[in-house]
């Protein structure tokens, strides 16, 4: 890419979250007092320039309601979230409106993400002609230069949406993203609406940016098995909370917390054991007692159904159970993980057409 899109490659620490929490007051008719739902409770992480923290867990676990406070969609109700230098907390409309373009979203459905009515240039040129003071002829070259930059041909900014692939479309999406030089970028699921073969292509392309550009991606995710190619640390989620986080070569070779073996063990090719949660799981908006996961966990004692465990530092990663020392002695094992490699073999510089 040239130097007139990108203006710097970041570095140092893009984003610091302390006890980010998200609470929703959920009305439960005309006498009763209002509910509250605690989408997330308390998570905290660094995320440097050039790396990837994934989040992980099942629906309903908070992922993307972290996802839209770290994109400055929505406002936190407590803790703190600093990104590029900035604590977003009492910012006015005109420092938000600024700070957003150093965090820029990738949505799951490539197919609902792009207007059908209009054509590709005119998408990708829509973000540049909001918030930078180009003419039309320099927009032109740098929507040309981006397609080119995302493995796409510059005359296909004359077409529309639907002459183009899934796989086509979310290098669309990501090319939008990238329009405006941003620092961060949150991805959330950005792969799963999309072919198996495809997946892989995309991901190489995220994996080939963030090594040129220098970019942070928060990664949204329930799939491990795309996690363990395109993450760097790993903060698995469950009902809200952080139940384990830290490295993901520690966490995918010893995970210390139940769930997250669960959630490997779900995984093809990613643990050597067979775990069957039971239950379903509860209701955010009464939670159980004690470890929120004590009511599927198999090793949950009456202390984990009294005493809600906090994070606490083991083996190199953060952890939130109480019995993790038996894990890290007994088993938990799974598959190593790979070192950030591709998830296909061989690398595509140009899509499938």
């Amino acid at each position: 890419m040239s130097a007139g899109i990108i203006n710097a490659r970041p570095t140092g620490i893009v984003a610091q979250a302390t006890d980010l929490r998200r609470v929703y007051k959920i009305r439960r008719g005309l006498f009763k007092e209002p509910a509250e739902l605690h989408a997330v409770g308390g998570v905290s992480f660094t995320l440097e320039a050039g790396k990837t923290l994934a989040v992980v867990g099942e629906s309903g676990c908070g992922k993307s309601t972290l996802a839209r406070m770290v994109s400055l969609i929505e406002e936190p109700t407590a803790g703190q979230l600093v990104v590029d230098g900035i604590d977003v907390a009492g910012m006015g409309a005109a420092q938000r409106h600024n700070l957003r373009r150093a965090v820029q979203l990738v949505f799951q459905n490539p197919y609902g993400s792009l207007n059908p009515r209009k054509k590709i240039g005119d998408i990708l040129e829509a973000p540049l002609a909001i918030n930078m003071p180009f003419g039309k002829d320099e927009r032109k070259r740098r929507v040309q230069e981006m397609l080119r930059q995302v493995g796409l041909r510059p005359e296909y900014a004359q077409r529309y949406p639907h002459m183009f692939s899934g796989g086509q479309r979310q290098r669309i999406a990501i090319a939008r993203a990238l329009m405006l030089s941003p620092k961060l970028v949150v991805a959330d699921e950005p792969v799963s609406a999309l072919d198996v073969s495809v997946q892989a292509q995309v991901l190489n392309l995220l994996a080939d940016l963030q090594a040129e550009l220098g970019l942070a991606y928060l990664f949204i995710s329930h799939d491990l098995g795309v996690v363990r190619h395109i993450a760097h640390d790993v903060l698995v989620m469950y009902l809200g909370h952080a139940v384990e986080q830290g490295p993901k070569q520690r966490i995918f070779a010893r995970p210390l917390h139940p769930y997250t073996q669960a959630l490997l063990a779900s995984t093809p090719g990613l643990s050597n054991q067979r775990i069957v949660l039971k239950g379903e799981l509860p209701s955010p908006l009464d939670p159980p007692a004690g470890c929120v996961f004590n009511t599927r966990c198999a090793h949950a004692t009456d202390r984990c159904r009294a005493e809600r465990p906090v994070l606490r530092l083991l083996d190199e990663r953060l952890v939130a159970c109480h019995h993790a020392e038996k894990f890290l002695v007994d088993g938990g094992a799974s598959v190593p993980a790979a070192e950030n490699a591709p998830l296909a073999s061989a690398k595509l510089s140009q899509p499938a057409i």
